[in-house]
């Protein structure tokens, strides 16, 4: 095995000879969600003051209101009873650095690891690729307070959700820490 898998695991022994969360219920005890960006520099849970079981977390890449991250808002009010939701982009955001065209090209030329420079991205591997990139919507953005408005409307018209619900847009500042509200996308948010 890998020593990644041998951290993980070890880490997980010593969380679990403390684990003391055994009861928490599942429902999530602050009746919220958030849909933010997978990027390992966010932490929802130091960034909005969670603890476990406060709220839903969903994360995609960029944080986009793609179909299963609505199936997963759905799921999150319908069975479990959020009431709230956040949608969070941020900045430095790594779906800002390509296009649906860049990383379908990448992906046709195979299936190794790219790089990125001043020059854009470059693809190493000696193939074979494939063009199966070329069926996906990579939902990757070139205005970041607008694609927080559009996740919001996107959200916000959907047939499977409530009016009732409020959704909040932000841009998470990765240099700073705040949370910077996005008021177009809160003002498409407010619940009716």
């Amino acid at each position: 095995m890998s020593e990644i898998f041998d951290q993980v695991l070890s880490a997980n022994s010593d969380y679990a000879e403390r684990f003391d969360k055994g009861e928490l219920a599942m429902p999530p005890a602050r009746s919220f969600a958030i849909l933010t960006c997978m990027d390992a520099r966010l932490d929802p849970a130091k960034y909005a003051g969670l603890a476990e079981g406060d709220a839903h977390v969903i994360r995609n890449a960029g944080g986009r209101a793609s179909d299963d991250a609505i199936r997963s808002l759905v799921i999150s009010y319908k069975l479990l009873g959020t009431r709230e939701w956040f949608v969070i982009h941020h900045t430095d955001c790594g779906m800002e650095t390509f296009t649906d065209e860049v990383m379908r090209d990448l992906l046709v030329s195979s299936l190794e690891t790219a790089s990125i420079d001043e020059h854009g991205w470059h693809d190493h591997g000696s193939g074979p690729g494939s063009t199966e990139g070329a069926f996906i919507d990579w939902l990757t953005i070139s205005d970041r307070v607008g694609s927080v408005v559009m996740d919001v409307q996107r959200i916000r018209s959907h047939p499977l959700v409530p009016a009732r619900i409020p959704i909040y847009g932000f841009v998470y500042d990765c240099h700073t820490g705040r949370l910077i509200e996005v008021p177009e996308a809160t003002e498409i948010g407010k619940a009716r």
